[in-house]
């Protein structure tokens, strides 16, 4: 009996054994975690800054394992917050700026056009929303500060995405989209405005068509290059010129130059002299969905760049001192003042975390004589596409798409207002 009783016994004492050994597992493993969630939580905390300019950015040092698994929390405290910036993109440090507020322009605008000539400053159609475009011309003049009568665009004339140019009366409207959305593809034809009598008439259509190609008046010549191609996402490098005078095409063909060392949509284009400058820009645009009867747009992957090439009078291309930062949507967003450009927001590189766009909210300017850049103060907010002019010591600004904050510089609200700050150089 006693033997019986010590053999019943050993699978008793084994199975307790089990038990307890079970347990601590699970408690170590627990203890691990925890150390190990607390860990990564403090590596988080530890590692985002906030910028004189209150933007929370993040780390760049975060961007490895540590990351996925933070992003993997589904917990919406631990969530990386839809807001943040890498500290690559945020807004670089920038003087104050004092800006006042004018009467705002008759109607908002995004992806429109503009051009000054002396007092008078003429803004182009745009888009109001993705889904309602502008087709007329508001012209502010800036001795009485009013916006005054409106008058309308050639009916066959594209809305947004338009190449401009002056030679001091004539404007000269090459190209674009046609109707809301992301429609395709761009139209050919290009126009020309006498600003004295206000009417419009053709002119010979480019070899293909553009969208938001760069376009400038540079000695004796109109000349179209970049932007982008017939699906409206494929850069183009091409380069056309044609000899223009009082209004006139006088050649009945344009002419095919060197090419543009980047291509793409976007871009300031800037004349200097004997010296033609090219700003910025970006590879890559929205195109329409497959099969939407409304071109309704959809996203591809664009790559925004601070590039800058001048084109000197023997029609050689060089590189100069990148932007800042790289900078898109600016192409009616400049001033040239006291050789100097200044450039007025546009759209950086997205989010590195959650891919939004990142509007620019900085003035720029690029000194011809040093070829140096510098940051000479902050706008209102953020906003890309807006459209700069400048008259009797002040710098103005007009429409465009803003931010949705200070700490958020994310595209939103499509504006009509209009700003005017002091700026001499």
């Amino acid at each position: 009996m006693a033997r019986n009783k010590q053999i019943s016994t050993k699978p008793t004492t084994l199975l307790l054994f089990i038990t307890v050994l079970v347990g601590v597992i699970l408690i170590f493993k627990y203890l691990w975690a925890s150390s190990s969630s607390t860990s990564v939580y403090t590596s988080l905390h530890y590692n985002w800054v906030r910028e004189n300019n209150d933007l929370v950015t993040l780390n760049p040092s975060l961007f490895n394992h540590s990351t996925d698994k933070i992003l993997e929390l589904k917990d919406k405290k631990d969530k990386i917050p839809e807001r943040l910036l890498s500290g690559t993109f945020a807004d670089l440090p920038a003087p104050e700026t004092e800006w006042e507020e004018m009467a705002p322009a008759p109607v908002p605008r995004l992806d429109g056009a503009s051009i000054q000539i002396n007092e008078l400053f003429y803004v182009f159609s745009g888009y109001r929303t993705l889904d309602e475009v502008h087709s007329h011309v508001d012209v502010y003049n800036f001795t009485s500060n009013q916006w005054g009568e409106s008058f309308a665009t050639p009916k066959q004339m594209a809305n947004s995405h338009l190449g401009m140019a002056t030679d001091g009366r004539y404007i000269y409207v090459v190209s674009g989209q046609q109707g809301p959305q992301c429609r395709t593809p761009p139209v050919a034809e290009t126009f020309v405005l006498d600003t004295q009598t206000r009417t419009w008439d053709s002119f010979p259509p480019l070899p293909e068509p553009r969208y938001a190609p760069a376009t400038q008046v540079w000695r004796g010549r109109l000349h179209v290059m970049g932007g982008g191609k017939e699906n409206r996402h494929t850069p183009s490098t091409d380069h056309w010129s044609i000899p223009v005078k009082n209004g006139k095409a006088l050649e009945k063909t344009w002419r095919k130059e060197v090419p543009i060392p980047r291509g793409g949509p976007h871009r300031a284009c800037v004349p200097a002299g004997d010296r033609l400058y090219v700003i910025g820009g970006q590879e890559g645009d929205f195109m329409p969905k497959p099969g939407s009867p409304i071109f309704k747009c959809s996203r591809r992957h664009e790559v925004v760049y601070g590039d800058v090439y001048m084109l000197d009078d023997r029609m050689e291309w060089h590189t100069m001192p990148p932007l800042p930062k790289p900078d898109s949507h600016i192409e009616a967003s400049w001033v040239l003042l006291n050789n100097s450009i200044v450039i007025a927001g546009g759209t950086t590189e997205k989010n590195p975390v959650t891919k939004r766009m990142i509007l620019v909210g900085e003035l720029f300017r690029f000194d011809l004589d040093l070829k140096k850049w510098h940051v000479i103060g902050k706008l209102p907010y953020r906003v890309k596409t807006t459209q700069a002019a400048y008259w009797n010591g002040w710098f103005y600004i007009t429409s465009g798409q803003r931010d949705k904050g200070p700490d958020n510089p994310q595209p939103k609200k499509v504006v009509a207002d209009l700003w005017r700050t002091k700026l001499s150089l």
